[in-house]
This record gives structure tokens, sequence and C-alpha cells, in this order.
């Protein structure tokens, strides 16, 4: 459909640049900004109600989302390969962008003031694939939220679209590009207000130029930067996806990850590296730590306190590594497990195969939609408590039920960071960090009530059975939802089957005998993939991880690679053989 052949109901357009004007006038009136701030307020408001202009006033027979067409279609994005892409090629731009992506979390924001950097993603860094006060500050987590967003809509219906349909699935994955566009500028603009702060030479430099607007400027060229990098991000995702193997999303995932793993085990720099090494101060790598309390130690003074510095005590103490070797050898366990229908072919006899239906069916995304939504209400809440503006936020704003935080000088004084909640929902749905952050203060909370953080004991394991069912419910949930927005649910698995000329054997070739027999099996299972990651990464977030790479991480991480060596596995699989293409999804 050509933008010019599109329907519209022109008459939005009357309305909206009513309320626009409106907005306008109550940003001048009220908030009496300078020049340049009243410019951005209008290129903000123009933008905002073009889109809306845009879907609104779409006036034809499908989803109003096809107004959003002009804007889609332009949008830069990287080309799909127009032939089958040697094996060889696919490893070089996976490896290309993997390195690539590594050299921006090394590229640190110009302006920032390091030293006052408040890093609101802290507890889930490692699920967002970001690195603190970088290019790569933001991370996944626009690409991720619009994917719930999207997810969320239409599982509801409110977005009314046949993903079966080659033109609904481009219109979903066109105004998915949009709305991340859209959620990368809403957590970038917040992330300078009091997180990001620019630095006084910065400020001073752009004031001497434009009196009055060096502190506007300094912060609209740290969002640009972190505007810049989050689309990076989005692009070096869909090179992966379409020249690469795999998903970009979950190799940036697999590498954050793996890398904070290593330096958990093997770090050998003290916990607090401006001081000299001690028993007070021990290396932070487990086997580091392990090797000096040892000889440092005396049998007495371990069984004094010794062995609690090397089993317990965070950072990465020896339960963190055991655990995490637990999570590997039982995601790899659960990775391995699934129910295999017989298929043969209606014409070729003899040839005969498999379709595995995997324990983990959903794979490990619903753990990571989950954890980026508690991400993001993590976010939330510190804004609301700590943001100067959304602070007065009515019924919501600095409200201890909704969650409150320490100031610098508190957290220094409880051992703790900005962005650890100390009361309301926030701290209930926040990740747990470790043994020592729960079992040890119910078991003994004379001793060790401190880990909690002024809480009782029971409140302790209410927030453990919160955030354990939280993430099994929430996991449950987006693995319904994410297989029937990928084509993975009974009837569109039964419609492949049949396309690929395959059948089960002793019934009819036909999708709808095919979808009442994955019907036994599909929604069961999507049931149980779902409640299996999302205990796997709760449980591992109880036992505690290596690097603080959280349960979650862990998991994606196993998870991620596994998946991408049988990737790599069916890749060069159709290489040698290029019949299989048709079969494995692969192009003819």
């Amino acid at each position: 459909m050509a933008d010019e052949e599109i329907p519209r109901d022109n008459r939005w357009a009357i309305a909206l640049a009513v309320v626009g004007v409106a907005l306008l006038a109550l940003i001048w009136f009220w908030g009496s900004p300078t020049p340049i701030a009243f410019a951005f307020a209008v290129a903000v408001v123009f933008v905002v109600m073009g889109l809306l202009y845009l879907g609104l006033s779409y006036a034809g027979p499908k989803s109003r989302l096809y107004g959003l067409k002009p804007i889609t279609s332009r949008m830069p994005a990287v080309s799909q390969p127009k032939g089958h892409v040697h094996f060889r090629t696919k490893m070089a731009w996976t490896i290309g962008i993997l390195l690539l992506y590594f050299l921006l979390t090394n590229i640190y924001l110009f302006g920032v003031d390091q030293a006052t950097v408040i890093d609101l993603f802290a507890s889930y860094r490692a699920i967002l694939a970001g690195a603190q006060g970088t290019l790569m500050h933001l991370g996944i987590g626009p690409i991720v939220t619009g994917s719930i967003i999207m997810q969320l809509f239409t599982g509801a219906k409110i977005i009314n679209l046949d993903l079966t349909d080659d033109e609904d699935k481009g219109t979903y994955q066109g105004t998915q590009k949009v709305l991340v566009v859209a959620m990368i500028f809403i957590e970038a603009v917040p992330q300078v207000f009091g997180y990001l702060t620019p630095s006084a030479s910065l400020v001073t430099g752009l004031g001497s130029v434009s009196p009055g607007n060096g502190l506007l400027l300094a912060n609209t060229i740290i969002v640009a930067q972190l505007v810049f990098g989050s689309y990076l991000v989005f692009l070096m995702d869909e090179v992966v996806s379409k020249w690469g193997i795999g998903s970009g999303i979950s190799l940036f995932i697999a590498a954050g990850v793996s890398q904070q793993i290593v330096q958990g085990t093997i770090n050998w720099l003290p916990e607090s590296p401006g001081s000299a090494i001690s028993i007070s101060n021990p290396p932070s790598g487990t086997i580091p730590k392990m090797f000096y309390v040892f000889t440092h130690l005396s049998a007495s003074q371990m069984a004094s306190g010794g062995w609690e510095i090397v089993l317990l005590r965070s950072p990465n103490p020896l339960i963190a590594l055991i655990g995490t070797a637990a999570i590997f050898f039982l995601v790899a366990w659960t990775e391995s497990t699934r129910i295999e229908l017989p298929l043969s072919h209606a014409e070729a006899r003899g040839a005969r195969g498999r379709y595995p239906l995997r324990l983990i069916y959903a794979s490990n995304i619903p753990v990571i939609l989950m954890s980026a939504l508690l991400a993001n209400v993590s976010v939330f809440t510190i804004l609301l408590w700590t943001n100067p503006t959304l602070i007065h936020f009515p019924l919501i704003g600095h409200q201890w039920w909704i969650g409150s935080y320490p100031t610098a000088t508190q957290a220094t004084a409880l051992g703790v960071s900005q962005t650890q909640p100390l009361t309301g929902g926030a701290f209930y749905f926040s990740t747990v960090n470790g043994l020592e952050s729960w079992l040890l203060p119910i078991l003994n909370y004379g001793q060790y009530g401190a880990y909690l953080v002024g809480h009782t004991w029971w409140q302790g394991l209410v927030h453990v059975a919160v955030y354990f069912g939280a993430m099994v419910g929430g996991s449950i949930l987006f693995a319904k939802f994410w297989i029937q927005t990928t084509n993975m649910g009974p009837e569109a698995v039964a419609k492949q089957i049949e396309a690929s000329g395959m059948q089960i054997p002793g019934f009819r070739r036909e999708p709808r005998v095919l979808r009442r027999v994955l019907q036994r099996y599909i929604p069961v299972i999507t049931v149980i993939s779902g409640a299996a990651v999302g205990a796997l990464a709760a449980g591992a977030d109880l036992i505690g991880t290596l690097g603080n790479a959280s349960g979650t991480g862990v998991l994606l991480m196993v998870g991620i690679i596994i998946n991408l060596y049988e990737a790599m596995g069916r890749e060069q699989l159709m290489e040698m053989n290029p019949l299989l293409r048709r079969f494995l999804g692969g192009e003819s």
C-alpha cells in the first residue's frame, strides 16, 4: 500500500492541532521556559501529535497501525539478504558485531561526570546487556520494553493484527521499531536528571556560547549519545538476525554475563580497589579470595569467621560458584529434555523424521521480558522517589508504599547502593541477591538481621515469595504471548509441518488434524516452559551468582550458548545439504 493510497480522516488534524497548541500554551505560561527549551518542547509536541495523527486518521478496514506506514517504511533498517548467506559469512558477521559490542561498552559518554553516575539498572545490568556510563548505558532495555508492550497489546487484542499474514506481520514489526525509538527517548531523557550528571566544564563551556542554556544543551548532548548508542544496538541486532547466526540481543546478553562470571571467578583485585589487600579487603574473585584466606588464616581463625568469608560473604562467595555451576548443568539438562513427535513424508516412502517439542519450548525469551519489566518497575519507582519533578506527581510521587530509596549518606551508612529499595512494592519486587540477603537473617536474625536493611525476618520471607512468584507467573504469561507472536502455536506449527510435506503417521494429512494433536502438547509445554525458566532464574538469584550476574543472567547465558551451538550445527547441515533448508526454515 503506497503512502498516497492510505485512506485518512483529515478531521483528526484539526483536533490534534488544537491539543498541541493548548499543550504549548500551558508550557509557555506555566513553565516559563527559555527560548531554546521552548523550541525543544515544540519539537516534541510536533512529533507526538504527528504520530497520533498518522495512527488515528487511518480510515481503512485494517488496524490503525497501517496509518504509520509513512514512518515505518522510511526508518533506517538492515536489508534482508537476497539469497543464501554462507556459514563463514554468517560467522564473520556474528563475531564482528560481538567485537563491536565490546568496543562500545568501553566508550564512555562524552561530558558526563563519571564520579556522580547512579546506575538505575544496577540490579538488572547483566540482563539488559549494557555498561554503566557508556554508549551502551541503556543496553537492550528499549528494545525489550518495546517488545513487551507490543506483545501485551497483541495478546489482549488491543492491536488487531494477524501475525500469520505477511502484511500484518510487517506492520507489527514496523510499529515495534517506532515504539523502540520512542522507548529510547523515554528511557534516555530521565537518565540526565540526577543520574548522568553533565560535567561542570561542559556546562560552563556551553553556557558561554548560549548564556542560561548551558545545562540544557549539555543534557541534550548526553541524551543524543544515549539515543545513538541504543539505536545502534537495535541495528546490530538486525545485522545478527539477518546476516549472522542467532539473535543479536541474545548474543549481547551472553557476552556480558560471561564477562561478569569470568571476572567473578578469577579477579585478583581487592573488593575495595583503593585499599590494600587484607582479610577485611580480600581479592574479589572466588578463587583468589579462597587461596588468600586459606594461606593467611589459621585453623582456629577459619573456624571463627574465615569460613564465612569464603563461603558466604559477598562478593563472589564459594556458594555462588557452586550455585552457578549447578545452574549450568541444570539448564543444560532441561534444554535437552524434549518430546519428539514422529513424522513421515506423505509422498516419499520411508522418509521419516521427528518434530521436537522441547521442555523449554518458549526458549529463554519469557524470562528476558519479565526481568526487563521488573527493571522498568525499579527505574520508575526510583524516579518517583528522587526526581525533583516526579516527586510531586499526585498519589504516587514520593510515596513510601511505592518504594523509598536511601540518600548517598544513608546508603554509605547502611552499606547498600542508592538504587536499593528500602520499603514498599519496589522492595518486594526487587531481586534477591544470594543466601546472605534472606536465608541467614531468617535462621539467625540476631546476628545477620542487618542484611535485611531494617526489615523483619518475616518481611524477608515475603520478599522471597513475592519475587519468586512474580518471576514464575510473569514468565508463564510471556511464554503464552511469545508462542502466539512467533508462530509457535499449534495452528502455525501444523501449517509448517503440512507445508513441508510431512505428516504424523496414522493421521490424515490435514492442518486441522495436526492442530488437534499439537493442542495436546504445546499449551501444556508452554506453561511448563515458562514456569521452569522463571523458577530457574529466581532460584539462582536466591542462591547467588558469580560476578553479580543474577540468576536470570546465568540462565540466559547457558540457554543462549546451547541455542547458538545448535543454530551453528543447523547452518552447517544446511550448507552441506541445501535440500534441508526448506524443512529447517532456511532459504530454498
